[in-house]
């Protein structure tokens, strides 16, 4: 097991979540709804969606194989 392994989630102060939040109030108000804003303000205002979000981000990088070129066509493995 590596240190990667062992980073825990730690969640932004309540302070700079409130700022975002308000961020994309101010947004919608001014250019209307959209679905990157909605998404970010159920972020602002679920713990377990922040959680679940670094979580997902955590094994995408974990699953990324250095070895591997990835512009190569993968049809030509086959």
């Amino acid at each position: 097991m590596t240190e990667r392994d062992n980073i825990q989630f730690k969640d932004y102060s309540a302070s700079q979540i409130q700022d975002k939040l308000q961020q994309c109030l101010d947004y919608e108000a001014k250019y209307g709804e959209i679905p990157q804003v909605t998404a970010v303000k159920k972020w602002c205002k679920s713990y377990e969606y922040r959680k679940r979000e670094w979580e997902w981000r955590q094994n995408v990088a974990k699953s990324i194989n250095f070895n591997t070129d990835y512009t190569k066509p993968y049809y030509n493995e086959l």
